[in-house]
């Protein structure tokens, strides 16, 4: 009674302190594998590029072999251009502009027969790239007007005829490759005919003897035909070198069997090839060095056709799902505001035809996403988070239409979850989540699932078992956010209607997986006052809980998920006397959490369920609570034995106690846990002077440690003499210069502290000291 009036009073000077620096230390027990919010954890730090992803970026990719290959092939064609255009114009200039009266019939005939099948060459040899790109380019600009207009009328029937389409896609493939070797042979033959009459004539020497009275008309003749020749002989060799590169060397499948792009991946690696040579040729031959694969993919996603969009993105998801390439991949697509817009509006089409799209799409964002580099870049993309929102959708009216339709919409929310997952570990990105109308509710509604799915040990989980799990991730990253973003978020999530009912469902039925976030959520949920009533009042939870924390551990994980309820418990405790009152609504739950006061595991969060339930139940049911001071001597010895965590939470549940029995009660406590009131005096004044500044694993402890000795010292004048023989005033005073605002608060969201104490740490110190000079 007397501490339920003392916890309404406010300290009316609150003079603290602020520039104590605090020494962190790591925990390595069991109960604090995960965050506590009964102490503050440092926040995370940005992570640096792995030496692995350092190296991946250096690495010389294999589209250098196509450059490389483009590079030489487009030197011999330049030179056999070059030498073809001083040919003709010597031959129109020179031989026939000069001579052409002097040259025999047959001389004639050569020079014009040579000009002729030269000049088919070069304009069989200009379109033939066109041709031979179709294949791999099946909208290349040359037949993208007719293409359109032959496959539009299809495009706008029923979903049963894209196979006609496909027919005449398929036929445009086998037209343009039989044109491309036909006008491959035509330059063959027109090269080989240009070398045998050039070697012919440059043989013979036989120019009649019109020619050999003119001065340097044998000459000019000799030079043309070299010309030609040499002209011929290097295109021969080039295409010798196409050949033995392309189809002995299998350079192309090569290329693509690095990049592991597949079965299909010889097509874009084809028409990749094609851009480069085709660049080297039209442009400067180094041209070809500036382009890669990453670009090229990018540059086709901006087409207007599904074909070369769905081939960009297939070429981007094998890229970023290939350790070797993937930072360097990113960092490219990162580094492009238009690539990542793009990607972004992929997400919310909504045509079926485009399910693939959305899905490549969503698998490279969600790499874009694991990159913290590129976290904000994703979300400060506008209308980012409306397109993601859209691959929550959960398509259920759709798919019982067309039922093949559900593995994709599962696919999408699984890919859906895990990009909001990543993008939930930037601060600001759960704003932007929390922001976004309807978001939260579609996160909260993929909670929600049949009981069928939630069964426990039922195997390889199934699909909708891993959204369920993905969708507790996310939603316990937006819970544990800290500062006014988290307040926020758990005030929306709790207001969800179903948020509760949904988990108290996977709670109870769940895997242990499950359970474990469930709970954890509920946790994070007691830290707002709204969420933690709406806990209480939802029917079960608390019965839940209760159950869990009490259930036999079979495992190190049993173990953990049995401690995140007792400490959800404890949070649902604090500060909230209905339910304190729903706790302990059944009397063996008080009986039970005596008797695990000295369970290895449990004894933590069991002492902090009792110290919340005696300084909060209201005074009215103090009677109930009467039992629970057979409980002083077990924490009286843990004061004396134990360390740390457990030693803070015994202290304030021994000062819990205390203000619910008399100085009687409390010297038969010590008498029976066999310890003098000297060695107990003793003990607490060490522990004020081991935890000389404020320590970030156990916050509280020096306040419980002056609100026991304050007791001790009203309830015992004599006690007042024993805290003054181990020197308490001058540790009072120590402790007044470096009190932090780390002791102001019961729990902290990260480094955040919510629900401040009612007393200040200067308050407990003045009137401890003013007890003692009151008592000197």
């Amino acid at each position: 009674m007397m501490f339920a009036k003392e916890q309404s009073v406010e300290d009316p000077k609150d003079t603290r302190p602020k520039d104590v620096q605090i020494p962190v230390r790591h925990s390595s027990t069991l109960a604090t594998l995960g965050h506590s919010p009964f102490a503050p954890h440092p926040e995370p730090t940005d992570t640096n590029p792995t030496p692995t992803e350092r190296k991946s970026s250096k690495i010389h990719t294999p589209e250098k072999k196509l450059t490389l290959f483009a590079f030489h092939l487009a030197i011999l064609e330049k030179s056999a251009t070059g030498l073809g255009a001083l040919a003709f114009i010597w031959a129109t200039t020179v031989v026939l502009g000069g001579f052409s009266d002097a040259l025999r019939r047959n001389d004639f005939a050569f020079v014009t027969i040579i000009l002729v099948i030269e000049g088919i060459r070069i304009f069989s040899r200009s379109h033939e790239l066109e041709w031979q790109q179709l294949p791999a380019h099946p909208l290349s600009n040359s037949f993208r007007a007719i293409q359109f207009r032959v496959l539009q009328p299809y495009n706008k029937r029923a979903p049963e005829n894209r196979n006609i389409k496909g027919h005449h896609y398929l036929g445009w493939i086998v037209a343009s490759k039989f044109i491309s070797r036909a006008l491959s042979c035509l330059q063959l033959l027109s090269a080989v005919t240009c070398v045998t009459l050039s070697l012919m004539r440059l043989v013979d020497q036989d120019y009649g003897e019109e020619v050999q009275s003119k001065r340097n008309a044998r000459i000019s003749l000799n030079i043309f035909y070299g010309l030609a020749l040499g002209e011929a002989l290097i295109y021969l060799v080039e295409r010798s070198y196409w050949v033995w590169r392309i189809y002995w060397c299998r350079l192309l499948e090569n290329v693509s069997r690095e990049y592991m792009l597949g079965p299909m991946g010889i097509v874009p690696i084809r028409r990749f090839f094609y851009e480069i040579y085709t660049k080297c040729i039209n442009d400067s031959v180094f041209d070809g060095f500036k382009m890669n694969l990453v670009s090229f993919a990018k540059d086709l996603l901006d087409s207007e056709f599904h074909e070369e969009q769905l081939m960009g993105l297939r070429v981007l998801q094998k890229l970023v799902l290939n350790d070797r390439f993937v930072f360097g991949t990113l960092r490219k697509i990162g580094s492009s505001t238009s690539t990542m817009e793009r990607l972004i509006e992929m997400l919310n089409w909504k045509n079926p035809g485009e399910e693939e799209i959305r899905l490549c799409a969503a698998q490279i964002v969600s790499e874009l996403a694991g990159r913290r580099r590129n976290v904000l870049r994703v979300a400060a993309i506008p209308g980012a988070m409306e397109s993601l929102s859209s691959l929550l959708h959960s398509g259920r009216t759709s798919y019982q239409i067309n039922p093949d339709m559900e593995h994709s919409f599962s696919e999408l929310n699984l890919l859906g979850l895990l990009i909001f997952k990543k993008l939930s570990a930037d601060h600001d990105n759960c704003w932007k989540i929390g922001s976004t109308r309807g978001l939260l509710s579609k996160i909260i509604d993929l909670t929600g699932s049949s009981r069928s799915v939630l069964v426990r040990d039922s195997g390889t989980p199934t699909t909708q078992s891993r959204i369920v799990k993905r969708s507790l991730q996310v939603v316990k990253m937006l819970v544990d956010t800290d500062g006014e973003v988290g307040k926020m978020l758990r005030q929306e999530i709790s207001k969800i209607v179903f948020t509760v009912s949904n988990i108290r469902e996977i709670v109870k039925n769940g895997d242990i997986q499950m359970q474990k976030l469930g709970i954890e959520i509920l946790k994070s949920l007691s830290m707002d006052d709204h969420a933690k009533e709406e806990i209480g009042n939802t029917g079960g939870v608390i019965k839940l809980l209760v159950s869990i924390f009490f259930m036999p551990g079979s495992s190190d994980e049993v173990n953990y998920v049995c401690n995140q309820a007792g400490e959800t418990l404890a949070m649902l405790a604090l500060e909230s006397s209905n339910n304190c009152d729903r706790i302990l609504k059944k009397p063996e739950v008080l009986r039970k959490l005596i008797s695990v006061l000295t369970d290895p595991v449990l004894r933590i969060n069991a002492s902090r369920i009792l110290l919340n339930l005696c300084a909060y139940t209201r005074i009215e049911c103090y009677d109930s609570l009467s039992q629970v001071a057979v409980a002083l001597p077990t924490v009286l010895k843990a004061i004396m034995k134990e360390k740390e965590k457990l030693l803070e939470v015994s202290i304030g549940l021994a000062t819990q106690l205390c203000k619910i029995t008399n100085p009687d009660e409390f010297s038969q406590a010590l008498k029976k846990a066999e310890i003098q009131e000297i060695d107990l005096v003793e003990k607490l004044v060490e522990i004020l002077k081991e935890y000389e500044y404020p320590d970030i694993k156990v916050p509280r402890i020096r306040r419980f440690v002056i609100e026991q000795a304050i007791w001790m010292m009203n309830s015992d004048s004599n006690s007042v003499g024993l805290f003054e023989k181990f020197g308490m005033e001058s540790l009072l005073e120590s402790v007044a210069e470096t009190t932090s605002e780390l002791e102001c608060f019961h729990i902290f969201s990260g480094s955040v502290g919510l629900s401040r104490h009612r007393k200040t740490m200067s308050y407990l110190v003045e009137t401890a000291s003013s007890i003692m000079s009151a008592g000197n």
